[in-house]
């Protein structure tokens, strides 16, 4: 017999992982320690509901620790009791009703688990829906419009795309690759579309084609009674608006979504800037002149940042940069002409370098020049939605740049600084409350990040989150931006339900109630369902 002892045993974290910043999700120790004894037997009669395409695992064996490691490996030390690999959203009901019974929490898991806090694990019944990679396409038989952009003809709602919750970033590169066929998704390959989706879904097309939530159609859900239903505009449509920016694990889990895609043929226009430090200044007051100039041009993207990485002073002052990068559905002689205040600045070097970097490319050529894994290995971000009136000043950049000069170092390659993702174009054309994501009147979302190796000391690990919160601080040091992203959860925000959802959150409150009125999909900053 396997007691509710051995649950919680599984997930102890010990004196080592607290000294990293570990956290364990509360609900899901709470939901464990109030279990009553889970047996063998209990088991075996999970193992015996799944279809023959889904397997069990118990914590033991080489796929058990596979599957159980997140990707932000702070969270390592939180292990699941068991692993369900799902197959079918049958297996997904199986698996909820069965942990209901048990009296364990159950928690999906897309793939590698990137839930930044750490969301995606569970000392409970661990949901990974990895094999659940299909992807369907339906083209629309007629009346799609299309429109050229320069070198770029695209046809708007070319037709439907159904992807399963195991499905990647990454998954759907081919289908822009090999037949021009796209959704808007985020920069990281290995991110699973669901937390996506789910949480809003920035990336380097939002502004053209909105956020990867507002291509959604509709998306089939199991929720906490392990029924499946299907949301969608006619269907369920308070749950549909709720899985459009409501972020994960709040109404039940999701198996599937349906989006419009677009049908490309032609090049778009890619740039990628780098400059010393020395530059920070000049750099961030230009694109941020820029991005305010383009808000209202879907056909421009970019991601700002700075960053540095190293482990000694020597090694971090040299590595510190200040970066842009981005793509542009236009002519490269346009794009040159967004991109000239950007281009004027830094060394003789560095300008020449900058202006070669602008050229026409391939869409898929584009997606794998601005894919990106970041942050890996151990880190933690906190972030915050910027609008006209909050923008970064001189003197704001000054003090990050200075700190980022006192980051404490690590042996993860991925350092530490901060980016700024610009927002506007179609993202903003949707109102506030038609979705679950709130932030439609923004410039930038903002993230602030450090991160730190398996390998480093304890003491690596507690230097970097001091200096994260000092980093933060140091940015803005008498108030706090009003709103964060909720697909950048940071478990020490405070007013999370206002900066993540704003004046959604009410109506995310009676969603929950009506969808899952016992609170079973928990976690420290689910919605709340009483």
């Amino acid at each position: 017999m396997i007691d509710r002892r051995d649950v919680l045993r599984a997930g102890v974290l010990g004196t080592a992982a607290g000294a990293l910043g570990l956290q364990v999700p509360e609900s899901a120790a709470a939901a464990a320690e109030a279990a009553g004894p889970v047996g063998d037997r209990d088991w075996k009669r999970l193992a015996e509901a799944l279809s023959p395409g889904a397997t069990l695992y118990r914590p033991h064996g080489s796929v058990y620790q596979s599957l159980a490691l997140p990707f932000n490996h702070r969270y390592a030390g939180i292990r699941p009791a068991g692993i369900v690999a799902c197959a079918t959203t049958r297996d997904v009901s199986a698996a909820v009703r069965w942990a209901r019974e048990a009296g364990l929490p159950a928690v999906p898991r897309t793939g590698l688990g990137h839930n930044y806090a750490g969301y995606s694990t569970t000392t409970g019944l661990l949901l990974n829906m990895a094999r659940m990679k299909s992807i369907v396409s339906t083209p629309m038989p007629g009346g799609a419009r299309s429109r050229v952009y320069g070198p770029m003809k695209v046809v708007h709602d070319a037709g439907t795309l159904t992807v399963g919750a195991g499905v990647t970033n990454g998954d759907l590169h081919p289908l822009l690759e090999d037949h021009g066929m796209f959704v808007p998704t985020g920069r990281c390959p290995s991110v699973g579309v669901a937390g996506l989706v789910l949480g809003g879904g920035i990336g380097f097309s939002d502004k053209m084609f909105g956020l990867t939530c507002d291509r959604l159609v509709s998306t089939t859900v199991v929720l906490a009674d392990g029924r499946a239903v299907k949301a969608g505009k006619d269907s369920h449509p308070d749950l549909f608006w709720a899985c459009r920016g409501g972020a994960g694990n709040n109404f039940g889990v999701n198996t599937s979504f349906t989006f419009r895609y677009e049908q490309f043929e032609g090049t778009v226009g890619f740039y990628q800037l780098r400059w010393n430090l020395d530059s920070v200044l000049p750099v961030v007051a230009a694109a941020q002149h820029i991005a305010q100039d383009t808000a209202g041009d879907r056909r421009f993207h970019l991601r700002l940042g700075i960053g540095t990485s190293g482990m000694t002073r020597t090694q971090i002052h040299a590595n510190a940069n200040v970066n842009a990068i981005g793509q542009f559905y236009g002519t490269v002689q346009e794009l040159r002409a967004i991109l000239d205040p950007l281009l004027k600045i830094g060394t003789a070097e560095e300008r020449a370098r900058n202006s070669a970097s602008v050229r026409q490319v391939t869409p898929g050529e584009a997606s794998v020049l601005l894919s990106a894994t970041t942050p890996i290995d151990r880190f933690a971000t906190k972030s915050a939605i910027l609008d006209s009136s909050t923008l970064l000043t001189d003197q704001q950049v000054s003090a990050a740049a200075e700190r980022l000069l006192d980051w404490p170092g690590s042996n993860n390659e991925d350092g530490a600084g901060f980016a700024m993702f610009a927002l506007g174009g179609e993202i903003n054309q949707v109102p506030p409350n038609a979705t679950a994501f709130v932030h439609r009147n923004d410039l930038f979302v903002f993230a602030a990040e450090t991160s730190w190796a398996d390998y480093d000391l304890s003491s690596v690990a507690d230097a970097n989150l001091h200096w994260l919160k000092q980093f933060y601080a140091d940015i803005f040091p008498d108030k706090s931006p009003e709103h964060a992203y909720q697909n950048f959860p940071d478990p020490t925000l405070k007013n999370w339900r206002q900066a993540y959802y704003g004046t959604n959150y009410p109506r995310l409150v009676n969603v929950k109630r009506k969808y899952d009125p016992t609170g079973f999909f928990n976690y420290p900053q689910a919605i709340d369902a009483s």
